[in-house]
């Protein structure tokens, strides 16, 4: 997923990554309650669950709020009904972008998406109108301090996964979609609890960005998109070239 590794680097030099806490804890707090209302409010019967608290857990979220938000779904809250809703479309320099929400309000957050896209060089498509250009994976992440990159490839590869990507911000691990329980438990009996374990887009092929300002449009496009508070994911199919991310990160 080179385009979005580059994007969150560019965030992370350029302080994006400092976005408010409490922005970041109303994405997660969403997650943990639609995963406890969806599936077991059990995180050792609910896997979905279970990575929700571990993303929580990594954000050093208070493991009283992390309770609430877990009993509120499992409670049935009425004020809790979100919905998971995907968006696609294009970005400047045709780049394929897909947006995964979490929403209590479709019209609302459909009508916020849109206006990003057209205020950002991009157009909003219908459903499946750039997903086919994505595999859907089961993604698994580790710090790379957890191990060393043979034990987890090793690991990895004895647990069933189909790729291991290790560098000095950690281990990417990905599997078939159907596998990724049965990989992520694997791996968890060995390593301890994943940083992340999801369903993911991962792009087929990149689409070279050259131009500066095009690739600045972009990333502003894409900061925009996570800004939001219903927009859980963004997965994008750009390759930015190495001078212009210098420039971007300068």
């Amino acid at each position: 997923m080179a385009g979005h590794s580059q994007f969150k680097n560019i965030m992370h030099r350029k302080g994006a990554q400092d976005a408010k806490r409490a922005k970041v804890f109303t994405k997660l707090i969403r997650e943990l309650t639609v995963s406890a209302k969806t599936g077991l409010p059990d995180p050792t019967m609910n896997p979905r669950l279970r990575a929700a608290v571990q993303a929580a857990r990594e954000a050093n979220m208070p493991k009283d709020t992390i309770e609430r938000a877990i009993k509120r779904g499992a409670g049935g809250d009425g004020d809790t009904n979100y919905e998971e809703v995907r968006y696609e479309g294009y970005g400047p320099g045709s780049v394929a972008i897909i947006v995964e929400a979490l929403t209590d309000n479709r019209n609302r957050t459909a009508s916020e998406i849109r206006s990003a896209f057209s205020k950002h060089g991009g157009n909003l498509g219908e459903t499946n109108s750039v997903s086919f250009m994505f595999d859907r994976v089961g993604a698994i992440h580790y710090p790379a301090e957890r191990t060393s990159n043979d034990a987890m490839f090793e690991a990895a590869l004895e647990a069933g996964a189909d790729n291991v990507s290790s560098d000095e911000e950690g281990h990417d691990v990905t599997c078939a979609p159907e596998d990724l329980n049965t990989v992520r438990e694997a791996l968890e009996s060995t390593f301890g609890p994943p940083a992340s374990a999801r369903l993911d887009w991962r792009p087929q092929t990149s689409v070279p960005i050259s131009d500066e300002q095009v690739a600045q449009t972009l990333i502003k496009l894409l900061e925009v998109l996570e800004d939001n508070d219903d927009v859980q994911r963004v997965q994008a199919n750009f390759d930015i070239s190495q001078d212009v991310m210098e420039r971007l990160s300068a």
